[in-house]
């Protein structure tokens, strides 16, 4: 079954959908339902299953929907997020002969490396008046069910106008479904939360900086460090926070550096240095997760950030708010698992490595990695062994790394494994030409700007170098673009196929585990300690799975590595 649920003026309207490749209403006229009872009216549909399979909710955005049928208790098995999928068909290159890509309304980005052009809403038509006007609360933009039904049946027939040569349309179908799944999971973290012991944060930020201090003042760690910089630097009245206030003083003590960045000022043997790069780490701690952090993200245990599905032009995850793809070290230790509860952290090894493995079908390469590790293996048949060369060799190829020790390496590694590095290459020669690049079930990088192709048009030899120069940046994001979107396609899947085990075993009632936290490669699971085995065995199945999905029976391996921990920081 096949739902569609939109907004409505006179609450929701829920409309049931013929099937999914010929999207006509089952009824003329959609069910309306009172917002306060949309819940229970999902939580029947969902119970009950008419046909014995699940629906499929169709809606705009996943995020304006779920997360109050999740307060709600309700809990949903599958989705197709409007949204998320018409900005991959807008610009897949599978999809690029058909209408749909050909009318897709885009806002226009100059940069490669900026979040993914967004589909804009449909205008409405001049007599909806407030319909569309932004509530309050709810969704928004709010879609007439015409309107969302209309959207949907053209995605529908661009991805039934895919090629279905090299399975083109259905590895595209893979990759909507499973950044539908992913909307869902992203809901379903931020409100589960990541556990989080804001005891033990205050300690740890006791240890660091000292007691709490009163608001708008340093703690007593990063003044204690200000008063020896101002000793030091000769500067009663500096105030480190300040950049320009610091580099005047700096240079006033000769210490002759063009920013504040902690590589160049190693450079410098100063006293004043090492003081310096710690009140730097210390005081980025304070702002990034101190006590004003704790304030605003922690409550009742849980640390609930807002992901961004899709934020990244490759298709990883980015968040709002919260800095949930970046908890540092030093407060790890307050992710602690519940009494009885166990945290299991899996990452993929060297993931994107084996994605370009996987990709270029490099049958040597494969062979080299095969039980084990994957830089261990490739410096075994190419550098005599020495792993730190192949890593930096085979990263150097991934992300452009032409000169120094990574070009140096290069010849090395394209004789060795030349079906890997010509991969690569030809990804950069796309890029540099103003071509487009495409990941492997679809995701495409976006076509640089008119701006872009203006600045290819050299009149003067000065002209010729810039544009020489921003062909080859656009050659290294192009490179990295189909690897790393690559990878994200296999974190997607595995992600996907991760919750469906977990929620088949809860349903089940043998398993009480929730996914909690992700991160590129990363994923943390929160059970109870006598279910870990079972959730294990989850994560590398849904691992081998996502492999499967991808890339069919091929002899490249994705080993996942786990560790069973009562807190994150004791996870690697």
């Amino acid at each position: 079954m096949y739902l569609l649920l939109a907004a409505h003026p006179d609450g929701v309207a829920l409309q049931e959908l013929t099937q999914a490749g010929l999207p006509q209403p089952a009824n003329p006229e959609p069910r309306l339902v009172d917002r306060s009872g949309l819940a229970a009216v999902v939580r029947d549909l969902e119970t009950r299953r008419p046909g014995g399979q699940p629906p499929r909710w169709i809606w705009h955005r996943t995020r304006d929907w779920y997360p109050d049928l999740l307060a709600a208790g309700v809990e949903l098995e599958r989705c197709y997020d409007i949204s998320l999928c018409g900005n991959i068909l807008a610009f897949s290159q599978f999809t690029a002969h058909t209408e749909y890509a050909r009318n897709a309304v885009t806002m226009p980005v100059d940069d490669p490396l900026l979040p993914p052009k967004a589909l804009l809403p449909p205008r409405p038509p001049a007599d909806q008046g407030a319909l569309f006007d932004e509530p309050e609360t709810g969704p928004a933009p709010r879609y007439t069910p015409d309107e969302l039904r209309s959207e949907y049946a053209a995605q529908q027939d661009a991805l039934a106008a895919v090629d279905t040569g090299e399975n083109r349309r259905s590895r595209l179908q893979l990759l909507l479904a499973a950044e539908s799944a992913g909307a869902m999971i992203a809901a379903e973290m931020q409100h589960t939360g990541v556990p989080w012991r804001e005891d033990l944060h205050e300690k740890i930020l006791v240890e660091y900086l000292g007691p709490r201090p009163p608001a708008g003042q340093r703690p007593a760690r990063l003044e204690a460090l200000n008063s020896e910089l101002r000793e030091l630097l000769n500067s009663p009245t500096l105030n480190p926070d300040s950049p320009q206030d610091l580099m005047r003083a700096l240079h006033r003590n000769g210490i002759e550096v063009n920013s504040t960045r902690k590589w160049e000022l190693k450079e410098s043997n100063h006293p004043a240095i090492g003081p310096l790069l710690e009140y730097k780490k210390l005081s980025r701690l304070h702002t990034a997760n101190g006590w004003a952090w704790l304030d605003a993200w922690v409550a009742g245990g849980r640390f609930r950030p807002e992901y961004v599905v899709g934020g990244v032009v490759s298709g990883r995850w980015a968040s709002r708010g919260g800095g949930a793809l970046q908890i540092p070290r030093q407060v790890r230790g307050a992710v602690h698992a519940d009494p009885g509860h166990k945290l299991i952290v899996a990452d993929a090894s060297q993931l994107e490595p084996r994605v370009l493995v996987a990709l270029a079908r490099d049958a040597i390469m494969a062979e080299a990695a095969r039980d084990q590790d994957l830089y261990a293996g490739i410096a075994a048949k190419g550098f005599g062994g020495d792993r730190a060369k192949a890593k930096v060799a085979l990263l150097g190829a991934m992300y452009g790394a032409t000169s120094g020790e990574s070009g140096r390496l290069m010849p090395q590694l394209a004789r060795t494994y030349p079906r890997a590095v010509d991969f690569v290459e030809r990804a950069a020669r796309a890029g540099e030409s103003g071509g487009t690049v495409t990941t492997r079930l679809g995701r495409s990088s976006p076509p640089p700007s008119e701006r872009w192709f203006q600045s290819q048009r050299s009149t003067t030899a000065e002209e010729q170098r810039r544009a020489e120069s921003i062909a080859r940046s656009r050659g290294r994001f192009t490179r990295n673009f189909v690897v790393q979107g690559s990878a994200a396609d296999w974190a997607a899947c595995w992600l996907a196929e991760l919750r469906r085990r977990l929620r088949s075993l809860r349903t089940e009632g043998t398993l009480g585990a929730e996914l909690v936290f992700f991160l590129h490669d990363e994923v943390m699971v929160h059970a109870p300690a006598e279910k870990v085995d079972a959730c294990i065995k989850a994560i590398e199945d849904a691992a081998s799975a996502a492999k499967e999905l991808l890339f069919g029976p091929i002899p490249v391996e994705f080993p996942v590595s786990v560790a069973v921990v009562d807190s994150y920081d004791h996870a690697k």
